[in-house]
Parts: structure tokens; C-alpha cells; sequence
């Protein structure tokens, strides 16, 4: 693209923001949460049986019969589960000298049989959708064998477009500038899980280090065009976008061009270095606009701690812990106490501790997120 086009429709870009998001399956299931429950962004909140394809079998041309014939040869009738390969239709030809058959070509249930037609419906096994939280935080409203609705608090970032879904990892700042381009040199070699912000206008050979690093997505400023029809393999159309099959999904904060991160929004996203972070690249341009977001978990933010919350209901005087973070890894104790006051960590970080009486005699005080339950 010869020229840098800036798209500014008022996005948002709140550090402490309430947010709700339903979870809707697509169709009835079941829930696994209940109203009042805490869920982490990776907990599985409903799930239900998404029915396999109906695959028609054109026994009565590919076998060169008359449809009688095959319905005469069948082995099978509705209703029956067969295998892979399992026997469905045989004709012995003329005499019985000349034997024909059809197999299955895939293991599946015989939901129907056209005697008008000789062909065969095979429905092929039905699947498991398990829906996650997408977000951490509080189940606000359900709605039976439907949805659920979860209301998270932190900070929420909109960008101007996006490629790739629902994506969740750990915020990792690139060290570049505002304006420099992302080159494959400015790719740090462990970015598994991560989602990536930084720079502007990334080469291809920088997206292709990041998604083969395992990135889960990569945030940037710009993007030239020719470099994103390269990366998905195709021209993109502008309608709507999210369901890209790629392993990393791309949100652009500013436009395509030659376009700098705002200070903003880059300032935003390094008080957030390291935190937990929900990402969906799903952007709609016309009527009812989506917009790319980022919702942002730092440590402390009340409602989306990142213990497993289920858990966090359990939590008491008295409760065994095991500390799962440095500098008391592998450390198991009793609690002691649980202040309601949060309290200042080293880093300045306000966050809910427990004072927990380890094996060997000492009290320590850490942050509820780095333990759990025994």
C-alpha cells in the first residue's frame, strides 16, 4: 500500500474496566457453573454434542446398480452403527459369479435409506464442544443449558482490525520503539504462549518466527497489506473476520501504513507486561461494528484473581496450602490468616495475601494466587 491510511472511530482504552461477556453454546448442553461461581479464564463453563455430518453414500452409482438392487444387497438398515470399512451392500451379479461390494468409508450411524435413490445417509459421530471462560471473573447470570454470563474487571483495549479468534496468554512487551519496524531480529526466541505488542509494520519473516515460536498473537501498531495476504495465504475480505484458521491471530492498533503505536495505548499495555490476557482479532466493519480486543488481568484486580477460583471459596483459616511460586516453590503450609485489606507486594502491586505457617516453623506472607489448596 503506497500511502498510510488511520482508521479513528473511538475506540476504548480503559486500565480498570467492568466488562460481561456470555458464553453461549450453539445449542442446548450443559453448564458446569453455577450462579455466583468464580471462573478463570481457561475453566470450561458449558459443553454439549455437536452432531457429526450427514454424508451421503451414492451406493446405486458407484456400485453401477439399479437402486432395487442395492436395496436388495444391503446389509444394513437405519438405525445401525457401523465401522470403518464394515460391509454395507453386496451383489453377486449374474449367476452369483461376478460379486460387487461397498464398504463404509467411515464409522458413522445409518440415519437413512432412499429406496427411490439407493443412496445410504451416514451420519458420522458427533463431537464434544467444551466452551472456556474466555475471561476471569464472576458468573452474573445463567441461563439453563444455554449460557452463562461472567463479569471480569481489568483493563480493556479495542484495536482497528484483526484476523484469528478467541485467543488467551501471557502479555509480553516487545524492547523496540514506538516506530520501529518489527523485524524477524526483534522476535525473542521464547514467545510460546505469549502475546506479543510491539512495533509497527512487521515483516512476514518476523510474523512467521512468532507463530512458529507458538505465539498466540501478535499486537502491533500497523500493517502493511501485501504482508498480511501473505501471512494468511489469501486476499482478505473486509466484512468480517475471526474465523481464520491461523495459529496466531494479528490485531492492529492504529491502521495500515506507516503507522506508530500511540503513546496511550503502548504505555497502557507496559503497565500490563506479564499479566494474563483474553484477546479476539473478530473485527466487523460495517453496521454493528466488532472491534479487536484485549482484556488485561494484573494480579490484585478484584473479581479476577488469578487463583483457581473455584478453589478460592475454599480458602480458610486452617486450609493446607502448597506455594506454587518462588521464593517458597514447592513450600506446603497451614493458613494462619486471611486479611480482607489488600496489601503491598514488592513490586507495588496491590493484591489479597494469607499469612501461612510453612513445615518448618516460619510464617510467611504471600499472595493468595500463589498458592493452592492441598
Amino acid at each position: 500500500m503506497g500511502s498510510s491510511r488511520a482508521i479513528i472511530p473511538g475506540l476504548a482504552l480503559e486500565e480498570c474496566y467492568t466488562l460481561r461477556k456470555v458464553r453461549e453454546l450453539p445449542m442446548a448442553g450443559e453448564l458446569h457453573v453455577e450462579l455466583g461461581d468464580y471462573v478463570s479464564q481457561s475453566d470450561i463453563v458449558a459443553s454439549t454434542s455437536l452432531p457429526g455430518d450427514l454424508v451421503i453414500l451414492k451406493i446405486s452409482e458407484q456400485m453401477g446398480l439399479e437402486p432395487f438392487e442395492v436395496i436388495k444387497g444391503l446389509k444394513v438398515r437405519e438405525g445401525d452403527t457401523v465401522k470403518k470399512d464394515a460391509l454395507l451392500c453386496e451383489h453377486k451379479g449374474l449367476f452369483g459369479l461376478f460379486k460387487s461390494n461397498f464398504v463404509a468409508p467411515f464409522c458413522g450411524c445409518i440415519e437413512l435409506i432412499s429406496k427411490e435413490t439407493g443412496h445410504i445417509g451416514l451420519r458420522l459421530p458427533s463431537s464434544i464442544l467444551h466452551l472456556d471462560a474466555y475471561v476471569s471473573g464472576k458468573v452474573v447470570e445463567v441461563q439453563e443449558a444455554k449460557s452463562v454470563t461472567i463479569e471480569a474487571k481489568g483493563a480493556f483495549i479495542q484495536g482497528i482490525f484483526g484476523i484469528g479468534g478467541e485467543r488467551q496468554g501471557t502479555l509480553a512487551v516487545l524492547d523496540i520503539a514506538a516506530d520501529k519496524i518489527v523485524s524477524e531480529q526483534d522476535i525473542p526466541e521464547d514467545v510460546k504462549g505469549k502475546i506479543l505488542v510491539g512495533g509497527m509494520r512487521p515483516s512476514i519473516e518476523a510474523l512467521r518466527k512468532a507463530q512458529s515460536g507458538g505465539a498466540k498473537a501478535f499486537v502491533t501498531a500497523s500493517i502493511d497489506g501485501d504482508v498480511l495476504k501473505d501471512y494468511l495465504g489469501y486476499e482478505l475480505g473486509i466484512a468480517v473476520t475471526g474465523n481464520e484458521e491461523v495459529p496466531m491471530s494479528i490485531i492492529v492498533m492504529e491502521g495500515f501504513g506507516n503507522l506508530a503505536f500511540s503513546d496511550r495505548a503502548l504505555s497502557l499495555f507496559r503497565k500490563f507486561n506479564g499479566a494474563k490476557v483474553s484477546s479476539n482479532g473478530a473485527t466487523q466493519v460495517r453496521a454493528g461494528a466488532i472491534r479487536p480486543e484485549l482484556i488485561m488481568f494484573r494480579e490484585g484486580d478484584i473479581g479476577v484473581d488469578e487463583l483457581s477460583i473455584k478453589e478460592a471459596k475454599r480458602l480458610e483459616k486452617g486450609a493446607s496450602v502448597r506455594l506454587i511460586r518462588v521464593p517458597y516453590f514447592g513450600e506446603k503450609g497451614v493458613i494462619e490468616e486471611l486479611p480482607v485489606e489488600l496489601h503491598r507486594l514488592e513490586s507495588g502491586t496491590m493484591a489479597r495475601v494469607a499469612k501461612v505457617k510453612l513445615s518448618n516453623g516460619a510464617c510467611v506472607v504471600v499472595p493468595r494466587t500463589n498458592m493452592e489448596l492441598e
